[in-house]
């Protein structure tokens, strides 16, 4: 195709798997990355790759300039990343979740790029008054958290104006899982997983709360599927990035994991401190853009299962495999 893609985050968890997809596009890549959580490897393996990978925190307004001078397309994936994380500096959150995207909006449309695509997230529904009927994309939007308060205000500004010859799409990704080159055990599925595979006591709450659940590679087609269609079908439009089928319960997840491995013991308490209770529809992207995913949960699970097993990941419970070490 001949584009250049410049992806912010771009050697993070989804980032790195979309920098494939979008090789394998036949597109030019390049990242921009502060490699916040130490992932050199990643990054000296995107460039082994032909990725021009720019090492710097996105808010460096020089490193932001070169490295999206001359780009068609910017995916805004770098952030500070999930409620725990957010919740432990507010203000350097701010500062990188709404500050930094602003500014990265801000230069795409001075630097003449044509699209930007900006990685939203299905935590936007919050707590849904009735969540066993699935929400689309006009639903009521109820963020609980900052991450999600963040990731509102900047998808009302992106959705609400004008920005000329720059053509916004926000994705709301739901609860992403899966194996790959920067690993997650902070998020639902990978983490019930690992605990569970290491024969851990694991605390379970809210387990009757519903969640959509989209494989990492699959979030990184996603983002490639908006990028292949044409302007005017994506110009504009939120899409939640998943799959209809894919919502469930915590109370679900163990009992997948359960049919894979019968390490572990499992324990169910009340917490209330995360309230977020919603069930999604994902039909939109399907419609409009031919979007499926590929992977399901229980093929995540095994797949998790397996690179334990294998000791693909050293020690699992490694800090580094947290978003807050």
């Amino acid at each position: 195709m001949g584009e250049t893609v410049l992806v912010t985050g771009g050697a993070g968890y989804i980032g790195a798997l979309l920098c494939d997809e979008l090789l394998q596009s036949g597109r030019e890549v390049r990242v921009l990355d502060s490699l916040l959580h130490g992932q050199e490897d990643v990054a000296a393996d995107l460039e082994a790759k032909g990725v021009q990978v720019h090492r710097a925190d996105m808010r460096d307004a020089e490193a932001r300039e070169r490295a999206m001078s001359g780009a068609d397309a910017v995916v805004h994936l770098a952030a500070i990343v999930g409620d725990p994380a957010c919740a432990l500096d507010p203000e350097l959150s701010n500062e990188v979740n709404v500050g930094g995207a602003q500014a990265v909006v801000a230069d795409a449309q001075r630097l003449g790029v044509g699209r930007l695509v900006f990685a939203s997230t299905c935590s936007n529904y919050g707590r849904m008054a009735d969540p066993t009927v699935p929400i689309t994309e006009e639903g009521e939007l109820a963020p609980v958290s900052l991450y999600a308060e963040q990731k509102v205000g900047i998808e009302q500004a992106l959705l609400g104006g004008d920005f000329g010859d720059l053509k916004p799409t926000c994705l709301r990704f739901a609860t992403v899982y899966g194996v790959a080159p920067r690993m997650r055990f902070d998020l639902t599925v990978n983490e019930f997983t690992r605990d569970l595979w290491a024969d851990r006591d694991l605390e379970v709450f809210g387990e009757q709360f519903w969640r959509p659940y989209v494989h990492v590679k699959d979030a990184g087609r996603a983002v490639r599927t908006v990028l292949d269609a044409p302007e005017e079908k994506v110009a504009g439009q939120v899409f939640n990035a998943g799959r209809s089928g894919e919502n469930y319960r915590k109370l679900d997840l163990v009992q997948e994991i359960a049919k894979k491995t019968d390490s572990g013991n499992v324990s169910y308490v009340k917490r209330d401190e995360d309230p977020r209770d919603y069930k999604v529809s994902f039909d939109k992207i399907k419609a409009v853009l031919g979007f499926e995913t590929l992977m399901t949960v229980p093929d995540g699970i095994g797949e998790i299962i397996e690179g334990l097993e294998a000791g693909l990941f050293g020690d699992p419970f490694d800090g580094k495999f947290k978003n807050i070490p």
